[in-house]
Protein backbone atom coordinates (compact mmCIF):
# COMPACT_ATOMS: atom_id res chain seq x y z
CA UNK A 1 0.00 0.00 0.00
CA UNK A 2 3.05 2.17 0.85
CA UNK A 3 4.59 1.45 -2.50
CA UNK A 4 1.76 2.35 -4.31
CA UNK A 5 1.11 5.51 -2.26
CA UNK A 6 4.43 6.84 -3.24
CA UNK A 7 4.22 5.78 -7.14
CA UNK A 8 0.59 8.23 -7.08
CA UNK A 9 3.04 11.11 -5.43
CA UNK A 10 5.62 10.68 -7.82
CA UNK A 11 3.30 10.74 -10.65
CA UNK A 12 1.45 14.01 -8.80
CA UNK A 13 4.52 15.74 -8.74
CA UNK A 14 5.63 14.57 -12.07
CA UNK A 15 2.50 16.08 -13.40
CA UNK A 16 2.73 19.20 -11.54
CA UNK A 17 6.41 20.30 -12.46
CA UNK A 18 5.37 19.68 -16.08
CA UNK A 19 2.43 21.61 -15.79
CA UNK A 20 4.94 24.66 -14.27
CA UNK A 21 6.97 24.14 -16.61
CA UNK A 22 4.57 24.63 -19.55
CA UNK A 23 3.30 27.72 -17.56
CA UNK A 24 7.03 29.71 -17.29
CA UNK A 25 7.83 28.54 -21.07
CA UNK A 26 4.38 30.69 -22.09
CA UNK A 27 4.64 33.44 -19.50
CA UNK A 28 4.14 36.42 -21.94
CA UNK A 29 5.86 39.25 -18.90
CA UNK A 30 9.11 36.59 -18.98
CA UNK A 31 8.90 36.85 -23.41
CA UNK A 32 8.89 40.25 -22.85
CA UNK A 33 11.71 40.53 -20.29
CA UNK A 34 13.92 38.17 -22.88
CA UNK A 35 12.82 40.54 -26.15
CA UNK A 36 14.15 43.33 -23.78
CA UNK A 37 17.32 41.70 -22.85
CA UNK A 38 17.69 41.00 -26.90
CA UNK A 39 16.88 43.89 -27.88
CA UNK A 40 13.82 42.61 -30.27
CA UNK A 41 10.37 43.84 -30.48
CA UNK A 42 7.82 42.29 -28.14
CA UNK A 43 4.17 43.88 -27.22
CA UNK A 44 3.00 42.54 -24.03
CA UNK A 45 -0.44 43.55 -23.61
CA UNK A 46 -4.20 42.80 -21.67
CA UNK A 47 -6.47 43.89 -24.56
CA UNK A 48 -9.35 43.09 -22.72
CA UNK A 49 -8.06 44.87 -19.73
CA UNK A 50 -7.74 48.59 -19.94
CA UNK A 51 -6.58 49.35 -16.20
CA UNK A 52 -3.98 47.66 -17.45
CA UNK A 53 -1.17 49.45 -19.05
CA UNK A 54 1.07 47.53 -22.05
CA UNK A 55 4.70 47.29 -22.71
CA UNK A 56 6.91 47.58 -25.74
CA UNK A 57 10.39 46.08 -26.32
CA UNK A 58 12.43 47.41 -28.98
CA UNK A 59 15.52 47.81 -30.25
CA UNK A 60 16.61 47.85 -26.35
CA UNK A 61 14.21 50.18 -24.82
CA UNK A 62 11.28 49.75 -23.17
CA UNK A 63 8.06 51.68 -23.33
CA UNK A 64 5.11 51.38 -21.83
CA UNK A 65 1.84 52.81 -22.85
CA UNK A 66 -1.10 53.88 -20.47
CA UNK A 67 -4.47 53.37 -21.84
CA UNK A 68 -7.83 55.46 -21.16
CA UNK A 69 -11.47 54.41 -22.16
CA UNK A 70 -13.07 56.88 -24.02
CA UNK A 71 -16.20 56.70 -26.83
CA UNK A 72 -16.63 56.17 -30.36
CA UNK A 73 -19.44 56.50 -32.31
CA UNK A 74 -21.09 53.15 -31.40
CA UNK A 75 -19.37 51.96 -28.72
CA UNK A 76 -16.92 52.40 -25.61
CA UNK A 77 -13.21 52.14 -26.88
CA UNK A 78 -9.55 52.96 -25.97
CA UNK A 79 -9.10 56.59 -27.43
CA UNK A 80 -6.27 57.67 -25.98
CA UNK A 81 -2.94 56.30 -25.58
CA UNK A 82 -0.13 57.58 -23.36
CA UNK A 83 3.22 56.17 -24.29
CA UNK A 84 6.74 56.63 -22.64
CA UNK A 85 10.01 55.07 -22.51
CA UNK A 86 11.70 53.96 -19.19
CA UNK A 87 15.27 54.48 -19.95
CA UNK A 88 15.90 58.01 -21.93
CA UNK A 89 19.25 56.79 -22.30
CA UNK A 90 18.12 53.60 -25.20
CA UNK A 91 16.76 56.12 -26.74
CA UNK A 92 19.95 56.45 -28.73
CA UNK A 93 19.86 55.76 -32.07
CA UNK A 94 16.00 55.51 -32.87
CA UNK A 95 14.86 57.51 -35.52
CA UNK A 96 10.84 58.90 -36.35
CA UNK A 97 10.21 55.59 -38.77
CA UNK A 98 10.87 53.24 -35.13
CA UNK A 99 8.63 55.68 -33.62
CA UNK A 100 5.69 55.16 -36.83
CA UNK A 101 6.22 51.76 -36.84
CA UNK A 102 5.46 51.42 -33.02
CA UNK A 103 2.46 53.69 -33.45
CA UNK A 104 1.01 51.34 -36.57
CA UNK A 105 2.03 48.14 -33.84
CA UNK A 106 -0.11 49.95 -31.25
CA UNK A 107 -3.10 50.97 -33.46
CA UNK A 108 -3.70 47.30 -34.79
CA UNK A 109 -4.50 46.69 -31.50
CA UNK A 110 -6.42 50.05 -30.85
CA UNK A 111 -7.54 51.54 -34.20
CA UNK A 112 -9.58 54.45 -32.68
CA UNK A 113 -6.67 55.69 -30.25
CA UNK A 114 -4.95 58.55 -30.48
CA UNK A 115 -1.34 57.96 -29.54
CA UNK A 116 0.65 60.59 -27.66
CA UNK A 117 4.40 60.82 -26.98
CA UNK A 118 5.95 61.98 -23.75
CA UNK A 119 9.39 64.12 -23.82
CA UNK A 120 11.73 63.43 -25.41
CA UNK A 121 9.77 61.78 -27.79
CA UNK A 122 6.71 64.22 -28.00
CA UNK A 123 9.55 66.51 -29.52
CA UNK A 124 10.86 64.34 -32.08
CA UNK A 125 7.48 63.82 -33.44
CA UNK A 126 7.16 67.42 -33.45
CA UNK A 127 9.67 68.48 -35.25
CA UNK A 128 8.96 68.89 -39.26
CA UNK A 129 10.64 66.74 -41.31
CA UNK A 130 12.51 69.44 -44.13
CA UNK A 131 13.71 71.44 -40.54
CA UNK A 132 17.21 71.06 -41.39
CA UNK A 133 17.50 71.34 -45.21
CA UNK A 134 18.50 74.52 -46.81
CA UNK A 135 17.10 76.01 -49.69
Amino acid sequence: MALLLLRLLIIVLVVYIFYKGVRYLTDPKRKLDEAYENGEFYFYDDVKNVRKNFFISYKGALFEGEKYLGTTENSFEVVSIFVWVHDTMKLQGLTKDDFYYLENEILMSYPNAKINWKNPIEKLMKEHPNENTSE
